[in-house]
């Protein structure tokens, strides 16, 4: 009986002939395919705009005012997340890593900018680093999410900010003034005026740069003397810094709070806000604190455990791009964020590159990523929170934008709705609050259209999620036209190759894999679902779709 082996292991034997490598066809065995960060379907999701899973938890801390469109709390939370991964959302999707807007305990207050009332809802403003807000859910409520998620193959990354506190309004004073800057605003010439400064008025900037000891902040000891757990905090603090020998300056007292998530909850990782911001050698001190407390988690929790990679961090260096390379550039300085401290970055530039052509964009990436970034990765997306020029604002490009954001080399971001064409132009609303409609679930359940893109997206994800080649492979053009390519990836043992097909006519179509698959192999060609053998060559086939996605397939 046939079945499609998936993971598989392709066995390659490299020749030389005229000073050129050539792949010789494959021999086939099972092995086990290794998670690789460099190559996974990474889903960012706006906690509060996701999905609902407990409306007892919507309203907390008198947050009542009416809000600006899209800027107050709509009910997302961590239930709803996990509620979605049981139900097989996700792993239909082929989504192997979830990282979700940050849950710490946002102010109490709103702010209001004219344009109406803006509260916490995206979680980038701390009250209290070591509180979940209750409108996102429980620390149980983690804890079940992170359990559920990894049952099901999925990594968890929460989201990290240590460069600033929430804004300063009438129920969330200031943090003393050892602890925070609330001035001058940054002005972006410089290094200097990047990071000694605030992002924007009224958000108080961490001062990450002092080593000088502080005390805790007057509302925090306040806070949690009111929660009866003053003491345990304390005892907490000073374990910490007996332990590491850090001084007690404000940086060192968050990254304590944050690696907390990692020894309790076991997270997989975090997404890293306002990178250039900080100094550089911060995100160093926060690399080494989040390693430690990874491999405490781990030997404390052995049964738990998915496998030996190692913790994962990727930072937002904003406007950051993949051609950039390791340094990016402040004018007067340029700094590598990779350097002990990030596996990778967001990559700013995909939005751009994506109206050239598949290959050139493949062949760019692929080069880029074997030279001058070997051994680091990049985060490629199409649509995020913050990106006011998503690729495609109007939702007329979403199979395309599936085929670019999956098949570039470097770790995809599927941005909540990507994958269901949810409205990125909301009237009514502010800036970016456009990008955050909540999530559209009644288009999925109802509308033909809308399931026939998630499908697409969930056929691709699958092929990707399967083969690491696809995101961390070598790429090879086969042919220009019809323009098919393969991917192959090796790590020790374990090789996996594939070759994809696009823009191919719909009907009859014939395509070389000489290169790649051996004389009368079988193959699963998984976007159709049909079985089909190389012969004199090549595999013919026929279908109705413009893109071809082959496998091997095992007797």
């Amino acid at each position: 009986m046939k079945k499609y082996i998936i993971p598989l292991l392709v066995s390659f034997i490299l020749f030389s002939c005229s000073n050129k490598k050539e792949q010789k066809p494959t021999e086939i065995t099972e092995s086990k395919t290794p998670f690789v960060w460099e190559a996974a379907n990474l889903y960012f999701l706006l906690t509060d705009r996701f999905n609902n899973g407990d409306p007892a938890n919507d309203i907390n801390f008198e947050r009542t005012e009416e809000a600006a469109k899209l800027r107050g709390f709509e009910g997302g939370d961590i239930k709803g997340i996990t509620q979605k991964i049981k139900e097989g959302y996700f792993t239909d999707l082929g989504i192997n890593a979830i990282w979700m807007t940050p849950i710490v305990e946002q102010i109490h207050g709103g702010t209001n900018e004219g344009t109406g009332i803006t509260y916490g809802f995206h979680g980038y403003w701390t009250k209290d680093w070591t509180a979940i807000d209750p409108n996102f859910g429980t620390k149980e409520d983690v804890k079940e999410l992170v359990e559920v998620a990894h049952k099901n193959g999925i990594r968890i990354l929460l989201d990290a900010v240590i460069n600033h506190t929430g804004p300063v309004t009438e129920k969330d004073p200031v943090w003393p003034a050892e602890w925070v800057r609330t001035a001058p605003a940054c002005t972006y010439e410089d290094y200097e005026s990047t990071t000694a400064c605030t992002l924007v008025e009224n958000l108080p900037d961490i001062k990450t740069e002092s080593n000088e000891e502080v005390g805790l902040p007057p509302q925090l000891v306040e806070k949690w003397k009111k929660e009866g757990r003053y003491a345990q905090e304390v005892k907490e603090l000073d374990a910490f810094f007996e332990r590491t020998g850090y001084p007690r300056a404000p940086r060192y007292y968050i990254i304590k709070w944050l690696t907390d998530y990692i020894t309790e909850f076991g997270i997989d990782g975090y997404r890293v806000d306002t990178v250039k911001h900080t100094e550089e050698n911060v995100w160093q001190e926060f690399r080494t604190a989040c390693d430690v407390a990874f491999a405490e988690w781990k030997k404390n929790n052995p049964e738990k455990v998915l496998d030996d990679t190692n913790f994962y961090m990727v930072g937002e260096v904003y406007n950051y791009g993949i051609s950039a390379g390791k340094a990016f550039d402040f004018g007067d300085k340029k700094v590598n964020y990779f350097d002990k401290s990030f596996n990778a970055l967001i990559n700013f530039e995909l939005k751009y590159d994506a109206t050239k052509t598949y290959d050139s964009i493949f062949v760019k990436y692929d080069s880029l990523l074997n030279t001058t970034l070997k051994g680091y990765s990049v985060l490629n997306y199409l649509t995020s929170h913050d990106d006011g020029q998503p690729f495609d604002p109007e939702r007329k490009k979403s199979e395309q934008t599936a085929n670019i954001l999956y098949l570039t080399p470097g770790t995809s971001q599927t941005y909540y709705g990507d994958e269901s064409a949810r409205d990125l132009i909301i009237e009514g609303t502010q800036g970016d609050a456009t990008l955050r409609s909540f999530m559209n679930w009644d288009s999925i359940n109802a509308n033909a259209k809308t399931n026939g893109i998630l499908l697409h997206w969930q056929k691709l994800g699958n092929f990707r999620n399967s083969h690491p080649a696809v995101g961390a492979g070598r790429h090879k053009k086969i042919s220009d036209t019809p323009y098919v390519f393969s991917r192959v990836y090796t790590k020790g043992d374990f090789t996996d190759t594939v070759v994809i097909g696009l823009d191919l006519p719909k009907g009859k179509k014939e395509i070389k894999v000489s290169s790649v698959f051996k004389e009368g192999m079988e193959l699963h060609e998984a976007y159709s679902n049909t079985s089909v053998k190389v012969e004199n060559g090549k595999v013919i086939m026929n279908s109705n779709y413009t893109i071809v996605l082959l496998e091997p397939l095992i007797m």
